[in-house]
């Protein structure tokens, strides 16, 4: 098999991915099993959803959780030349380094929380990666969307496979279960340019505030976003990206090495059987590009939050997803993902562990469609 994330890959290699679909007799036994707890029928309501889609994933009612990882993609992007940030470049290479010592919020967050963290320099604007990161460095940093494409699409096809090998690495080291995140100053702005691409969006309907931009900057880069569509639209020939090949050119044009890497690993969680968990606005771009790169990846994907950026709930509800948590989330680096990990906990204790009706004295509730 193909050692991803080490070789170049083609996007004949990539377009030719066969997604298998989940097993779904799994995941109506896992249903029939919630159903038999002594409790009201989908009393955890989407908890109880994704319970059962992770029984379809893995291919067995007994459904699993644990290990789980997580994956940060780190990249700088040559859109902050635009000042579409409140902060400067060198933010992000200092994060990075906060996360090989695990003293960045998510590491700090998930302290107590046992899970494998694969913090990944596949795009950061320095010649060093830091201590306890991975090194997949592509490029130092992406082009600047406003004046040209981001990468060439060679770049982005490598950064992709190595997402894809990061996926399978995490399966090899037993994570059962992936959450995602990511560190750039500016991918708000490539996200948001993406998002436009991929769905026909207008750009105000996608672009917030990001870390925190005054009204004058929001309309700063608001400008900018409007901007890189009109001179990447016009090359590309359409408006929304609806093949495969579409999609590709819009993600090396208008994405960012973190996003294209995330989505390598939305499309190795579908080819490993590995649930993968969105985070927020980029988790949820890349994800909806990994889905339109290789169809039927979405089957593997778990939304965690709604995020405060406002393009993260077009880009799910593009993907048919609906997020558990509504909390206002906007910090990055996969801690939205990590939060839905004790909902889960808590889910499977019932699942595992909940009164069957038959052992309480409990009338067993009837499934009534409709």
């Amino acid at each position: 098999m193909k050692a991803w994330g080490s070789e170049k890959m083609t996007r004949d290699e990539l377009f030719s991915l066969v997604i298998p679909a989940p097993d779904e007799a799994a995941r109506k036994a896992a249903k029939k099993r919630w159903d038999g707890i002594a409790k009201p029928i989908d009393g955890l309501g989407r908890l109880e959803e994704l319970i059962c889609r992770i029984a379809a994933i893995e291919g067995r009612e007994d459904a699993q959780v644990t290990p789980r990882g997580l994956i940060i993609m780190c990249a700088d992007n040559g859109v902050v030349e635009e000042g579409v940030s409140q902060t400067s470049q060198e933010v992000t290479l200092e994060v990075a380094r906060l996360m090989g010592q695990k003293k960045s919020s998510v590491g700090v967050m998930t302290e107590s929380c046992p899970l494998k963290a694969y913090a990944v320099d596949i795009g950061i604007d320095s010649g060093e990666t830091p201590e306890g990161v991975i090194d997949r460095k592509v490029r130092r940093g992406s082009a600047n969307i406003a004046k040209g494409p981001a990468m060439t699409e060679e770049e982005c096809l490598r950064a992709v496979s190595v997402g894809i090998g990061l996926a399978r690495k995490s399966r090899d080291e037993g994570c059962r279960l992936l959450a995602t995140g990511e560190m750039g100053i500016g991918n708000t702005t490539t996200s948001a340019a993406l998002l436009c691409a991929l769905t026909g969006a207008e750009p105000a309907a996608v672009t917030g505030r990001g870390a925190g931009l005054s009204d004058e900057g929001l309309l700063r880069k608001l400008a900018v976003v409007e901007r890189a569509l009109e001179l990447h639209r016009k090359e590309m020939g359409c408006r929304q990206a609806s093949t495969q090949a579409d999609a590709l050119e819009a993600l090396r044009r208008l994405g960012g090495l973190d996003i294209a890497g995330l989505a390598g690993v939305f499309i190795g969680g579908a080819l490993f059987g590995i649930p993968v968990i969105i985070d927020g606005l980029i988790s949820a771009t890349a994800a909806l590009a990994a889905e339109q790169l290789a169809p039927g990846c979405r089957a593997y994907m778990l939304a965690s939050h709604r995020g405060r950026e406002k393009g993260t709930m077009i880009a799910l509800e593009r993907l048919g997803l609906y997020p558990v948590i509504d909390a206002d989330l906007a910090l990055g680096e996969g801690t939205g993902a990590v939060l839905l990990f004790p909902l889960l906990d808590m889910a499977m204790s019932l699942y595992r562990s909940g009164l069957a009706f038959g052992e309480a004295e409990i009338e067993a509730y009837r499934r009534f469609e409709g």
